[in-house]
């Protein structure tokens, strides 16, 4: 439910890459402002939805720091020149290579450093539309989902009928469960959940799907 003076905010989703990322642009509808939300390679797919729509970015979100999800963010701090965010534990994961193959394979560009870090609980407003991030590590030490009134970026947490892999550095299958169970599962069976991979699902879709956890 949305309190007085408070928009519901919108979404636009691009997918990129040879891996086939979801980059999403969370937006107000009043004001345009807009969240560029992981933009993980070809910023020649992302620039014309932001120019076409009309959206001002105010900020560049990571869900992780994983290249998949951060190959585009200098093209779009270049061309935007706005803040670049992400949660403290996934920070040391910018501005260096992770992987040359993946690069070249993904066409991915090293990412510039954060500058903003956020943490479990923080409020980020876009426009007059706010974003609440849960930390939610186990696929990376800090992975997040950003939380809007009637739907959640789940990353690389959640997926349609699926969760994300705890086999790369700093993943954990046990921190992973407990983000599922803790934070995510928690929420309204309704509520739409937009993953970093893949098509959309529901909270409730998912509750009846998670055979992983024991």
């Amino acid at each position: 439910m949305m309190g007085p003076g408070k928009e519901e905010m919108k979404y636009t989703a691009i997918v990129v890459g040879a891996l086939e990322t979801n980059c999403y642009l969370a937006y107000c509808e009043e004001t345009r402002d807009c969240a560029i939300i992981d933009p993980g390679a070809q910023p020649e797919l992302i620039f014309p939805e932001i120019y076409d729509a009309g959206f001002k970015p105010v900020m560049i979100i990571n869900t992780h720091g994983h290249i998949d999800h951060t190959g585009a963010n200098r093209d779009m701090k270049d061309k935007f020149g706005v803040p670049l965010l992400i949660h403290a534990a996934d920070a040391a994961m910018l501005g260096k290579t992770q992987s040359l193959e993946l690069s070249l394979f993904l066409a991915a560009k090293d990412s510039p450093p954060a500058d903003k870090t956020f943490a479990d609980g923080d409020v980020i407003r876009v426009g007059n539309c706010t974003l609440r991030v849960l930390h939610t590590p186990g696929h990376s030490p800090g992975s997040v989902s950003l939380l809007a009134d009637e739907f959640l970026f789940s990353g690389d947490t959640l997926f349609f009928e699926g969760v994300g892999r705890t086999d790369l550095p700093g993943g954990s299958q046990k921190q992973l469960e407990a983000s599922i169970r803790t934070k995510i599962m928690t929420l309204p069976d309704a509520l739409l959940v937009l993953p970093g991979h893949g098509p959309h699902t529901t909270i409730g879709d998912e509750r009846g799907n998670t055979t992983f956890l024991p």
